[in-house]
């Protein structure tokens, strides 16, 4: 495959290990060589990279098989997923899980990225639904649009809501960005 054929979202083995194309943008500045930037993060260590690549430059592209399954648990160290289809126990490890886990509510169904029999990355959906479990009340008369507070959910993560929710109700947040997104 050439640099050319690069989209977003797409699996690459760059510098020996496998790297995911996150960012991808086709430049011809004035009067010099078409490029191709890039952002990449590796799926081994999280961290991305910024590199150029010449249009005819070849790249090696990863295929990685998606299986769809359902959070079960964790301890310390692993996440413990149940595989949809064939109900294989998949173990992924804390390093691969990050920041993600901040969403992972029980039986939450997400997707496994699988490269030669090893979890290589995960996929939440967009939105998850998760349940408020500690928050102060709002104050009569804070009535001002748009005022926030803190609430920790399920997961152990705080985020911040509207003065109107209470403990024990189910809010939307976004993966993407950890904001709320409304009211079940």
């Amino acid at each position: 495959m050439q640099a050319v054929d690069l989209r977003p979202g797409m699996a690459v083995l760059f510098n020996g290990q496998i790297h995911k194309v996150e960012e991808y943008q086709h430049v011809t500045p004035g009067n010099w060589r078409a490029m191709i930037q890039t952002t990449l993060r590796s799926l081994k260590t999280g961290k991305a990279i910024k590199n150029r690549f010449r249009p005819q430059d070849s790249i090696e592209q990863v295929i990685l098989e998606p299986k769809e399954c359902q959070y079960l648990y964790h301890d310390p160290e692993q996440y413990y997923f149940l595989d949809l289809e064939d109900y294989h126990n998949h173990t992924v490890s804390k390093e691969i899980v990050g920041e993600k886990a901040r969403y992972l509510a029980e039986n939450l169904e997400v997707k496994i990225l699988v490269h030669g029999g090893t979890v290589i990355d995960l996929e939440l959906p967009t939105s998850v639904m998760l349940k408020i479990i500690e928050t102060e009340p709002g104050n009569k008369g804070d009535t001002v649009t748009n005022v926030l507070k803190r609430a920790k959910v399920e997961t152990g993560f705080d985020i911040q809501v509207p003065l109107f929710i209470k403990e024990g109700e189910t809010v939307k947040v976004d993966t993407r960005t950890g904001n709320y997104l409304g009211r079940s």
